[in-house]
């Protein structure tokens, strides 16, 4: 099962994957190898659950390193140098107003891996990621969302 999908990111969100795959490695591992051995030392397998726990959680941190190593295989940095700041685009900073409530906010588009909405870090493939990307300063976008639309006005792109 390889994913070759391209993974998208910024230079924040490479140096974020690739903090935590070094932390899985050095230090994870190792913490779950000694619960695995403190388990042993209970004795009987068979209805030792200390030792199931362990040998699940060293299962999902060995998945969780292949599926880091395939991302950054396949990740494509954004340059700062190359975000345009005439249309949004993966990268920018887009400040917007929201025309219904008056406010103004300030996203960052990012690829769906850095997406992180409680930090205005949005996904070029969510609906108001999707609904600004390709957009100008000046542009009126409508964005479906299941309470009905929202009518955000571009204000400003920048890096």
């Amino acid at each position: 099962m390889t994913n070759s999908k391209q993974i998208v990111l910024t230079y924040e969100g490479l140096e974020k994957l690739e903090n935590e795959l070094e932390y899985l490695k050095t230090v994870k591992r190792k913490e779950v190898a000694e619960k695995i051995k403190q388990a042993i030392a209970f004795g009987d397998l068979s209805e030792n659950s200390e030792y199931d726990e362990a040998k699940n959680e060293q299962a999902q941190v060995e998945v969780r390193i292949v599926q880091l190593e395939n991302m950054l295989k396949n990740a494509k940095v954004i340059d700062e140098e190359d975000i345009n700041t005439e249309i949004v685009s993966i990268g920018s900073k887009v400040k917007v107003l929201d025309l219904e409530f008056d406010e103004e906010v300030e996203y960052t588009i990012v690829g769906s891996t850095e997406a992180d909405p409680s930090n205005y870090k949005i996904s070029d493939e969510s609906p108001v990621g999707r609904a600004l990307v390709g957009q100008k300063v000046g542009s009126i976008v409508d964005v479906a969302v299941p309470d009905g639309v929202i009518k955000f006005k571009i204000l400003e792109i920048k890096k």
